[in-house]
């Protein structure tokens, strides 16, 4: 009995060396794939659909824990004549078999595009759907649009591609902030920030593009205040970024929108300095607003219907209706 007990416990211990090699082989062979575009490369691939990963090549095996997600990136180690692929998920520590379905490789042709296709599916989900599952799709469309612009980095879809990965996973964090009561500190640093590594990444990568214009335009979230307090200075500070921002990138596609916004706060400070009794800054305050709302209709008129916005803000200026405070317009 303790003969076999001994030769039990090698066993298991040979057992798990045997898995530690097999788990190391593996991790070796990724990193010369990734560090060599040479012979042995290991061969990679998306999935466009959720996957399950089985012990073996058969449909009625064991799963090997949950469903891989749209998005998710393999390691192919090998394949089947059966239409069987041998993978190893990048994001997880098991290799394991899955059908060659809805796997799209750097091979694959018109891959940019399926993979487009497939992140622009998800994103249209997300905006259908509530909760866990909303989000579960954005997510899905957000690594499928980032894969998008990582293997097929020569697309012509891939900077719009890079820069809607970066703008989804803004727009999941930016809801995050804005459900914390640190929302409403006037003082921006005082409250959680958006994390804008991903949007300078698209400015770094793609400079002087649309994508670029859009990502700079992101980043004046993390700087305008919560809530003003009834006092000048951040609609001032506001209104000031958001000139800058249209000056520097006049081609930008939310350029109109950013001299609106300036606007709308040059408005606000009308009735804002007659409060703190300075009426030299609230007669000043309605000519630079009448100003940018001119440039905006003159400009930019054919940049959706901020022209027309502009004229009906104008029009409100120019007749003395408040625009922020009591009695302000709806």
């Amino acid at each position: 009995m303790a003969c076999r007990t001994k030769h039990a416990v090698a066993l298991r211990r040979a057992g798990l060396c045997l898995v530690t090699l097999r788990h190391s082989c593996l991790a070796l062979l990724l990193i010369l794939g990734t560090s060599s575009a040479g012979a042995g490369a290991v061969e990679r691939g998306v999935l466009i659909r959720e996957a399950n990963i089985f012990i073996s090549p058969d449909i009625h095996a064991q799963y090997l824990g949950a469903p891989l997600e749209r998005g998710s990136e393999v390691a192919i180690l090998g394949t089947d004549a059966a239409g069987w692929v041998h993978v190893e998920p990048m994001s997880k520590s098991i290799s394991g078999w899955m059908q060659d379905k809805g796997l799209v490789r750097a091979s694959t042709p018109s891959g940019d595009r399926i993979l487009y296709g497939a992140a622009a599916n998800a994103e249209d989900e997300a905006s259908r759907q509530r909760g866990m599952r909303g989000e579960a799709a954005a997510k899905g469309a957000q690594r499928l649009y980032r894969m998008t612009a990582e293997y097929f980095p020569k697309s012509d879809l891939a900077a719009e591609a890079f820069y809607r990965a970066a703008d989804i996973a803004w727009q999941l964090q930016r809801r995050e902030v804005m459900a914390r009561p640190s929302v409403r500190q006037r003082d921006p640093e005082l409250r959680a920030q958006i994390e804008e590594d991903a949007m300078r990444e698209v400015i770094k990568k793609y400079p002087h593009s649309r994508w670029a214009d859009l990502a700079a335009y992101h980043l004046l979230d993390n700087k305008v205040c919560g809530d003003w307090e009834g006092q000048s200075k951040c609609p001032d500070k506001e209104a000031e970024l958001y000139q800058k921002y249209a000056e520097g990138h006049p081609q930008s596609p939310v350029a109109a929108e950013a001299l609106y916004n300036a606007a709308s706060r040059r408005a606000a400070l009308i009735e804002i300095y007659k409060t703190e009794n300075q009426p030299n800054k609230s007669v000043e305050s309605k000519a630079r607003a009448l100003a940018l709302l001119q440039r905006i209709a003159t400009q930019y008129g054919q940049q959706g219907d901020w022209a027309a916005r502009a004229q009906a803000l104008a029009l409100l200026v120019e007749q003395g209706v408040p625009t922020y405070g009591r009695g302000a317009v709806e």
